[in-house]
């Protein structure tokens, strides 16, 4: 394959569950990477804790694996010490919404040049299906035998509210969008949050009665829809997909490093 250099081999086959929607979200992010022809040596992924952490073990880049719910704040300081680097950040419900959430809202406050993936698999499936924020009312997991009562977040919505200047979502379902829009992320100059709803057949669907991985798929397929879209349109219960925001404003990196011109008395 042509991105087989990019990738380790030597941690393959992977540990995901059979089913699981992470791969697909790496073959996407491998496809997009081969695609803008990145320098290798430029390329950096940053994760916490969680099945979706585990993707910074397949990808030859540089990777860190850090602590729970802080990939986004050891992505920060690598970022400021190194802005020359692409770092991606792959989270999921936790790294990104619930130990990990208060990162998540600054990052996108201030602007940082990161590429956030947000894995959304409605549970905690690394360690054993407890309901995350994402999960949303209704849910059975582990910790929520008699189902959930709390609302889940919106990603999309949260990400536009705390300041992320490119906003976007796709499925597992939808292969080649996934590549395309991690690209378009990539490209932009700027927090970038990418969220993907992938499947937990392990846990959530089996939990909650949804099927195997083929069924999961098929509900992405028929309960999405495209922004701006005719099916959207008329039926505005399903979940939108799409590019939410794509704008530009000062990146945090460039403008700290106005401060340490100033502060070193070489400002133009």
């Amino acid at each position: 394959m042509a991105f087989q250099k990019l990738i380790r081999e030597r941690f393959f086959p992977h540990l995901w569950c059979p089913g699981c929607g992470h791969g697909t979200v790496l073959n996407g992010l491998l496809h997009a990477v081969d695609e803008l022809g990145l320098d290798q040596s430029s390329l950096c992924m940053v994760s916490g804790i969680g099945c979706s952490a585990r993707i910074a073990g397949y990808v030859d880049f540089h990777t860190m694996h850090t602590m729970h719910g802080r990939a986004l704040a050891c992505a920060t300081g690598l970022k400021l010490a190194r802005p020359s680097l692409t770092i991606f950040v792959p989270m999921g419900d936790g790294d990104a919404t619930a130990i990990g959430g208060n990162h998540f809202i600054h990052a996108c406050r201030r602007n940082i040049d990161l590429t956030a993936i947000v894995l959304n698999n409605r549970i905690y499936g690394m360690t054993g299906g407890q309901y995350s924020p994402l999960s949303g009312q209704g849910i059975l997991a582990t910790t929520a035998p008699y189902r959930s009562i709390d609302p889940a977040f919106d990603v999309v919505q949260l990400a536009l509210g705390a300041g992320a200047t490119f906003v976007a979502r796709t499925t597992a379902f939808h292969v080649k969008e996934i590549g395309s829009i991690i690209k378009k992320a990539v490209q932009h100059k700027g927090m970038s949050v990418v969220e993907i709803f992938v499947q937990c057949p392990t846990y959530f669907g089996r939990k909650n009665k949804i099927g195997d991985a083929v069924q999961m798929l098929e509900q992405y397929r028929d309960r999405t829809a495209p922004l701006g879209s005719k099916k959207l349109e008329a039926d505005p219960s399903l979940i939108a997909r799409g590019i939410f925001k794509d704008e530009q404003r000062p990146e945090y990196c460039e403008e700290y490093a106005k401060i340490i011109a100033r502060a070193q008395g070489k400002e133009a």
